[in-house]
């Protein structure tokens, strides 16, 4: 039950910064690429809070280095989250997938749930 509070704990505090957008590191650009990557089926969220690639990495340099900016700001939040909470970085980025990335994905999306494949909401 501790455990359970304290990855609840992390999720809120990473939700929050996730949701704020430009607090957790990443630039303008950087999101609406990734966002439009994520609508064309490129780029999904994973079961460590972070994004991945659904296909092979493209060659598209700047959605590279985009999904690299974001991955990094989240990343230091999860760091950050846990250090706070007594947990490790991974359970923090993975208590932000559970509680608040799989929330806020939108039908046609592509997710990585633990364990599994790319599915698509």
């Amino acid at each position: 039950m501790r455990r359970r509070n304290l990855l609840l704990a992390v999720a809120g505090a990473a939700g929050a910064i996730l949701l704020a957008g430009a607090a957790s590191g990443q630039s303008t650009q950087a999101k609406a690429l990734v966002d439009q990557a994520k609508a064309q089926g490129l780029v999904g969220e994973q079961s460590d809070g972070l994004l991945g690639f659904v296909q092979a990495t493209p060659s598209d340099s700047a959605l590279k280095a985009a999904v690299d900016e974001i991955n990094a700001g989240r990343g230091q939040l999860y760091r950050e989250a846990a250090a706070r909470n007594g947990v490790t970085p991974q359970a923090a980025g993975a208590a932000a997938f559970m509680q608040v990335v799989m929330a806020k994905l939108k039908p046609g999306e592509y997710y990585r749930p633990p364990g599994g494949g790319w599915t698509r909401k």
